[in-house]
């Protein structure tokens, strides 16, 4: 599910002839600007978790999409590494798939039935393919788990931009800047490092699950441009797209686990572990869902940048967590080869976001550098009246 990109709401100005009087220390003050949603001219409601928290600071407000980010995220991996940590099921990972489509297509219908208008305005003919994109992407990604590291998954996740410029070079025929090049250039050096850390660590390691984590990478760059075209097209909500991609999606897996027989032996299976299955899958749903909901109110009402700085700190957060509960060998090659595929992932997001960064950057160390001893040009009394920048 995508959703339409705010600008971040926070940044320093110059300061006026009024703050020089009131604020004489220095040469720019800090400023938290409203965003356009809650001005008192256009206000708006703020819903998080079907809760109006409209009320609250911007402060709190963010806080909380933060915590909740972190709190249903953290479930969310805990679980899906659990899952595929029973013995015997590593042959199930479509079954699996299967089972949380069918949850995520109720919490979908159970949303739409909240709204006043519950028409469909996509064409199903449109929700087939994004249904096919969205299997490929959740199917893939979740039978990897059996076959690879579960740190090693969730960096490759990150790096959504590889197979987005490559199809946008070959495809479209689009140009790139140097910047967008060195972003892929170090995710990829940086996936890598990472991959070959898990072959000299693990003698099951197969190449096998790389394929299907990098399919479920490719399937993932286009669906996220598909569905948002196809919601500011038909101007459609979440939740219908949520019903209908996940609900033909599951008849897709479920006529493919019956053709391939996956469907009956996995329900042998689930019946001897009904709760390390069903159970399991249940609490992964939920949290996923609901996990979704809050990124998307977070990037509707603080903005893309910081979106993206919580959400990866919450992947870094998942792999450390990762290796805490469920042991498994560890090098530091680990962690640098993590650090290039950041790198490249703010590399990406500044190229999108050149000039507003700029002038951010320009003015958050101008404020920073204010601060400094060395900036004074003279003090009277101890009080500083103006700075270099």
């Amino acid at each position: 599910m995508m959703a339409h990109i705010a600008q971040s709401n926070f940044g320093f100005r110059p300061k006026s002839s009024m703050d020089n009087r009131l604020h004489p220390k220095t040469d720019f003050v800090l400023e938290v600007e409203k965003s356009p949603k809650m001005s008192p001219e256009n206000s708006e409601e703020m819903m998080l978790l079907y809760i109006d928290v409209s009320r609250m600071s911007r402060t709190v407000q963010f806080l909380s999409c933060v915590a909740l980010t972190f709190f249903f995220y953290l479930i969310y991996g805990y679980f899906l590494e659990l899952i595929f940590r029973l013995d015997g099921i590593q042959p199930f990972g479509w079954a699996v798939t299967l089972v949380q489509f069918f949850y995520y297509g109720i919490f979908g219908m159970l949303e739409l039935q909240t709204k006043k208008d519950k028409t469909r305005k996509i064409p199903l003919k449109t929700y087939f393919f994004i249904a096919f994109l969205t299997v490929a992407t959740m199917g893939l990604s979740n039978t990897s788990v059996a076959y690879l590291n579960y740190p090693t998954q969730v960096i490759f996740k990150c790096c959504k931009l590889i197979p987005v410029l490559i199809g946008g070079i070959f495809i479209q025929g689009k140009k790139y800047t140097f910047i967008d090049v060195t972003a892929v250039l170090c995710m990829c050096i940086g996936l890598v490092l990472f991959s070959l850390a898990d072959s000299l660590l693990y003698p099951e390691f197969t190449p096998y699950g790389i394929l299907l984590v990098s399919l479920a990478l490719c399937a993932d760059g286009v669906i996220g441009n598909v569905q948002e075209k196809t919601l500011k097209q038909y101007s459609s909500s979440n939740s219908e797209m949520v019903l209908y991609s996940y609900g033909i999606g599951f008849v897709y897996i479920l006529v493919g686990t019956i053709v391939t027989g996956e469907l009956f032996q996995a329900y042998q299976f689930f019946r001897q572990h009904p709760m390390k299955t069903y159970g399991y899958i249940i609490i992964l749903s939920i949290s996923g869902y609901l996990g979704v909901n809050i990124v998307l109110t977070m990037v509707k009402s603080f903005g893309a940048l910081l979106a993206v700085t919580v959400t990866t700190c919450r992947k870094a957060v998942t792999i450390i967590l990762s290796f805490i509960f469920f042991s498994k060998p560890f090098t530091v090659q680990y962690i640098w080869s993590g650090v290039i595929v950041v790198l490249g992932i703010y590399l990406n997001l500044y190229s999108k976001n050149r000039k507003s960064w700029d002038a951010k950057i320009l003015n958050y160390f101008s404020f920073f550098v204010n601060l400094l001893p060395f900036s004074m040009d003279r003090k009277r009394g101890g009080r500083i009246d103006s700075f270099n920048v």
